[in-house]
């Protein structure tokens, strides 16, 4: 009897060892029906790797993109910024207000992001001459220029704007201010190239390339810059910038 105790024990063990192991995400649906709530960790503790976890991201990427396009409707809606508030963006985008500040500091980072989406998207800079990356900046100062004045909404939220000191400063601190090193870059590089002179002030050298077309796009709602118009702003100033030979 002993024996074949012994022997059928060994058989149950081989056995065991042919089958398959069971899915993680059938184990994860066993536990959790079992209410250990250890659906998603195992008896290690490691994280499984199941469908629904690798689609985090993209799912991730879908709530931001709804809280976004909620501040947007409520901006189409007429919604002044100074009754914008966090629990009314999670109302509309139907999502809690954790899960808004789990991805923004607070309104302002929130807004900036918003503004951001809503304008043009920048190109990389080709890279194949100091002339170029300039014509290509300028280029796209003009889109946005002309977008802010042919959306109502963007135009009225910039004009919002400049009412809150704090938005403001945080939207030119991560929006403005990379371009406009970037810009120096280029120019740094003209410089040390030869091909732009070294005496002029830095700061007024962004300017010239910048100011003309701000004031065709901003200060002159009248005048529209037309296509070309970035090629005729940089080679006027480079004339007038380059160093001698």
């Amino acid at each position: 009897m002993r024996e074949q105790h012994e022997r059928g024990r060994r058989e149950g063990a081989d056995s065991g060892a042919g089958r398959a192991p069971r899915p993680a995400a059938e184990v994860a649906r066993g536990r959790g029906a079992s209410g250990t709530g250890a659906s998603a960790i195992g008896a290690s503790g490691a994280k499984s790797s199941s469908p629904a976890q690798r689609r985090g991201r993209p799912r991730s990427e879908a709530v931001e993109r709804s809280i976004v396009e909620a501040v947007v409707r409520l901006f189409e809606e007429g919604l002044p910024l100074s009754e914008l508030s966090i629990e009314r963006i999670a109302r509309t985008a139907g999502v809690g207000k954790a899960t808004i500040y789990r991805r923004w500091k607070g309104k302002e980072a929130l807004l900036v992001d918003v503004v951001r989406s809503m304008e043009p998207v920048d190109p990389p800079l080709p890279g194949t001459s100091v002339r170029d990356d300039l014509v290509a900046m300028i280029e796209m100062l003009r889109q946005r220029g002309l977008a802010k004045r042919s959306s109502a909404l963007l135009h009225n939220v910039f004009a919002q704007m400049h009412g809150y000191p704090e938005l403001w400063d945080m939207y030119h601190r991560t929006s403005v201010l990379p371009r406009r090193q970037l810009m120096d870059e280029v120019l740094r590089r003209g410089i040390e190239n030869g091909e732009i002179r070294a005496d002029i002030d830095f700061d007024l050298l962004g300017d010239l390339f910048v100011g003309p077309m701000l004031v065709r796009t901003v200060l002159r709602p009248d005048g529209t810059p037309g296509e070309g118009s970035a090629e005729q702003i940089v080679d006027a100033v480079l004339a007038g910038v380059r160093a001698p030979r």
